[in-house]
């Protein structure tokens, strides 16, 4: 869709909910604890996979993970897992499954080490957005030295699926890097928010 001479970014241009996940939060950085675990828990959901796929079964992720409450999806059973594996509203991968429970531990056992999970996620990127001058997605990583780190800290707390193109995904995702493109009006709309 043309805006003025400029055009979002081509690869969420599929269905409604695409560009409307592109044009109000894919890039804006995001400090609040349950949307990161979510994040982290949607990315690590998609490897393998499209993000239309996953983004077609977020509702279902909300409300089979409780909305992604950290503390509630540290809860869950071996009973849920099997439960969950049967539901068609999310992607029945044992593995991906019980690491979102797992996840919700190590994340847990982080704010009980008296460390803040966003603080420790942002601190890979030195706590500000980096705005990339991408012309072309031909352009963009799948991975940098910041995911390969961000990765490498993760597992070491315990997290799984969280490799490298998982994490920085997961990093233009929450807005840790601003990776819209530099013809759409996004980059410079982020451009500028982060500038005020």
């Amino acid at each position: 869709m043309n805006n003025g001479g400029e055009e979002r970014c081509p690869w969420c241009l599929g269905f409604p909910a695409y560009i409307a996940y592109h044009d109000t939060e894919w890039g804006v950085p995001s400090f609040d604890q349950r949307h990161l675990f979510e994040m982290l828990t949607l990315e690590g959901a998609q490897a393998g996979l499209s993000w239309a796929t996953i983004l077609r079964k977020r509702d279902a992720y909300r409300r089979l993970f409780l909305d992604f409450e950290v503390e509630a999806v540290a809860r869950m059973t071996d009973a849920d897992v099997d439960r969950l594996v049967q539901d068609p509203g999310i992607v029945r991968h044992r593995g991906k499954i019980e690491a979102t429970i797992g996840n919700a531990r190590a994340w847990m056992a982080l704010r009980e080490r008296g460390i803040a999970p966003e603080e420790f996620l942002w601190s890979h990127v030195d706590h500000r957005p980096r705005i990339n001058r991408f012309r072309t997605l031909a352009e963009v990583p799948a991975s940098t030295p910041e995911s390969a780190a961000m990765s490498r800290n993760l597992r070491k707390k315990g997290f799984r699926f969280v490799g490298p193109t998982i994490c920085y995904s997961f990093m233009q995702a929450v807005g840790m890097v601003n990776d819209h493109l530099l013809g759409c009006p996004r980059h410079s709309a982020l451009d500028q928010r982060l500038a005020t």
